[in-house]
């Protein structure tokens, strides 16, 4: 991964602001504002065990969908909100790098993580977390009821059967859906991914502005086929869902999420504290609880009903294209296919 990277896109959408508090003596604690994509059902769990280690740190949440957190960002560039990201995609990351945006760090155990989870730079800008990646979960009692075949490759979700029975999320404001979208456009190329997605969307009942939500509302039985990622159909499946998750043979998307410290923030060693903890043992035994790649090498356990075959499908993710192109893939997008967009919460 190289990172030199265009200017992105900024729209206006509200954030959730979440305060999680360890007990700690007033005049000792620092409040550390941080920004981040991460599941909002984690984030408690993610401050209470760092709070373990370092209770004389509050992390005050603010949380929302990739997109959404990276145009806050972006529009804070010359008046910054947060003093940490710990949780955001890559892809995302590499733009603010190129805006100047973090203050570079190199983290106590960097030594510890596959050299893919970090910046390349001596002293990195970044460091990663986790991976994520993308997969079909398909409810197979709502199919059967439907007459639907299970598709064995993203191209047979454009065929007739399959109108109106696919969820997927949108791109602009999921980073699920942004690398469903750039993978689709390095798979099948630049005019082979555009006609897939326009053949695609008159299959589309709606867009999510969620990356999980496709396969939860499969799970549900709301809809039979829902485009979201692997580790959370998994989950669902372990539950009791009647889903089968299918990595399509053409190959998968992915990213990873990563943490940076904000340039100028006047926390800088609480923040240094943050960014050596999320990458140390006990952080990645906790992500590994909601992803089953992980960027310390050797920890990462078997997950439930995880698909074996899903490594040997990841795509050779160019993320300096993804990043470069990012502001003009998604105003393709919008443009062609907004229209079935779920509204935007208020």
């Amino acid at each position: 991964m190289r990172q030199s990277v265009l200017k992105s896109f900024v729209v206006g959408v509200c954030i959730t602001t979440i305060s999680i508090f360890a007990v700690v003596t007033p005049a000792l604690a620092v409040d550390l504002t941080v920004y981040t994509a991460i599941e909002a059902e984690d984030l408690q769990k993610y401050a209470a065990t760092f709070n373990e280690d370092h209770p004389d740190i509050h992390v005050k949440w603010v949380r929302d969908s990739t997109g959404i957190i990276t145009a806050k960002l972006l529009a804070e560039k010359n008046n910054p909100q947060a003093d940490v990201i710990w949780g955001l995609a890559a892809t995302s990351l590499l733009l603010m790098k190129a805006e100047g945006m973090f203050y570079p760090y190199k983290p106590k155990g960097l030594e510890n993580l596959d050299p893919k989870f970090y910046d390349s730079d001596p002293v990195p800008s970044w460091v990663g977390m986790d991976a994520w990646v993308a997969a079909i979960a398909y409810n197979t009692i709502e199919g059967k009821k439907n007459n639907l075949v299970a598709p064995k490759t993203w191209k047979d979700l454009t065929k007739p059967m399959y109108r109106n029975q696919v969820v997927m999320p949108n791109p602009n404001s999921s980073g699920t859906g942004f690398l469903d979208v750039s993978s689709w456009l390095q798979l099948f190329g630049e005019k082979g991914g555009w006609e897939f997605m326009d053949l695609l969307h008159k299959n589309i009942a709606r867009y999510t502005h969620s990356g999980s939500k496709p396969a939860k509302l499969a799970a549900a039985g709301e809809i039979p086929v829902g485009v979201s990622f692997a580790f959370r159909a998994a989950k669902l499946k372990a539950a009791g869902a009647p889903l089968e998750i299918i990595i399509p043979e053409e190959g998968i998307g992915w990213d990873m999420e990563a943490s940076a410290i904000i340039a100028g923030t006047d926390k800088l060693e609480a923040a240094k504290t943050l960014i050596d903890w999320s990458i140390s043992k006990k952080a990645m035994e906790m992500y590994n609880s909601a992803y089953a790649v992980v960027g310390y090498k050797g920890i990462a356990k078997p997950v439930k009903f995880f698909p074996p075959e899903t490594i040997s499908k990841l795509i050779k993710n160019d993320f300096e294209w993804a990043a470069n192109n990012r502001k003009r893939i998604l105003a393709e997008w919008q443009k062609r296919y907004d229209s079935k967009s779920e509204p935007k919460k208020n």
